[in-house]
């Protein structure tokens, strides 16, 4: 804080700069519990913030829309479809300091390697699925996911 009150009062411009650690966070629940909304209101925030944010989704989740995650109320955010995890890293921008990814029990478990790389890059990763299927049973990679957030 010292540093930054420094910067400022020198006159110097305020620079932000990314940490050398991002971190991974987690919206898990039920269908309809609003997990999609919630995605879509830290986007927003971060996009207030001036961050730079990646949005991706999976390409079998096309059902409101081809290029835009949605909320069951209706609140928009624009996306990109990946067909698998690993995608992520290749379409990721390097000035990047925020990815979201919608429906995330729809990858495999090369979606916790993706975070965690993404994470050690700086990059704040914020990841929005089920965290159980019909039966009530864990929903891979969302478990695996919610123990490393």
């Amino acid at each position: 804080m010292e540093e930054l009150i420094a910067q400022v009062s020198d006159g110097d411009p305020t620079h932000h700069s990314r940490p050398s650690v991002g971190w991974i966070e987690v919206i898990a629940g039920s269908m309809f519990s609003g997990k999609s909304e919630e995605l879509i209101r830290r986007l927003r925030r971060a996009k207030i913030a001036r961050q730079k944010v990646q949005v991706f989704k999976p390409e079998i989740d096309s059902r409101f829309s081809q290029d835009h995650i949605v909320s069951h109320s209706e609140m928009r955010h624009e996306s990109a479809n990946i067909r698998s995890a690993e995608e992520v890293l290749a379409r990721v921008d390097a000035d990047t300091e925020v990815v979201g990814i919608d429906e995330g029990q729809f990858f495999d478990n090369a979606l916790v390697d993706v975070a965690t790389q993404l994470a050690g890059r700086g990059v704040r990763v914020i990841i929005a699925g089920l965290d159980q299927d019909y039966t009530g049973q864990p929903w891979e990679p969302m478990p695996q996911l919610l123990a490393i957030a």
